[in-house]
């Protein structure tokens, strides 16, 4: 699966139909590549935070402490992976609605390689300037949109009006999750895991 990274990048139509191609799809292979990809905006973001800091105007930089950041970017982290394997589940979910056959193992390997630009975006927190990241998370989030209306009708083996309206599916399911990451970001600061910064 790892080879697939960049290929899904630069070549998403030929990637997508290798991946179809596969006669099977391990579970713990379509888990093991969404949670060593989440590492990469996980670890960007905690340095860039606790080391560099960001600027609001012309104010002083803000740093997080190395404590607050190490529990805030654990969750961010969890967050990633569960997300991708709770989207890749409704896929699987979704499948028989719309007339084709899936396993769980298929629909994580779809939701984590269509996220793929979001994680490779997540090398932008190593430089947290808001309106570079800011459009290039606006990037991310559009290519990995592409690549899901691209590869579902691909990998799923089904028409392309019948894989547009599976897609549009997944993104409204994916509205559900963001909604609730944000409604459990803000129960989990007043739980105690808010933003310390330095002094």
């Amino acid at each position: 699966m790892i080879a697939n990274m960049f290929g899904v990048i630069f070549h998403p139509k030929g990637q997508w139909q290798s991946i179809a191609d596969r006669q099977s799809f391990p579970l713990i292979g379509s888990v093991f590549y969404t949670a060593l990809l989440a590492c990469i905006p996980a670890i960007a973001w905690f340095y860039g935070t606790t080391a560099i800091g960001w600027k609001v105007g012309d104010g002083e930089v803000i740093k997080l402490t190395r404590e607050s950041a190490i529990v805030i970017i654990i969750l961010f982290y969890l967050t990633m992976v569960v997300s991708i394997c709770a989207i890749g589940y409704m896929i699987h979910w979704m499948s028989k609605t719309y007339g084709t056959d899936s396993s769980t193992a298929k629909g994580i390997a779809v939701a984590g390689i269509s996220a793929t630009p979001l994680f490779l975006a997540g090398v932008i927190g190593f430089i947290p300037v808001y309106g570079l990241d800011l459009l290039i998370g606006v990037a991310a989030v559009s290519y990995a949109v592409y690549l899901l209306y691209l590869g579902i009708p691909i990998v799923m083996g089904i028409p392309e009006e019948r894989g547009f309206l599976f897609s549009s599916a997944v993104i409204a399911f994916c509205m559900v999750i963001l909604m609730m990451i944000m409604g459990g970001s803000v129960i989990l600061w007043d739980m105690g895991a808010a933003p310390d910064f330095t002094d």
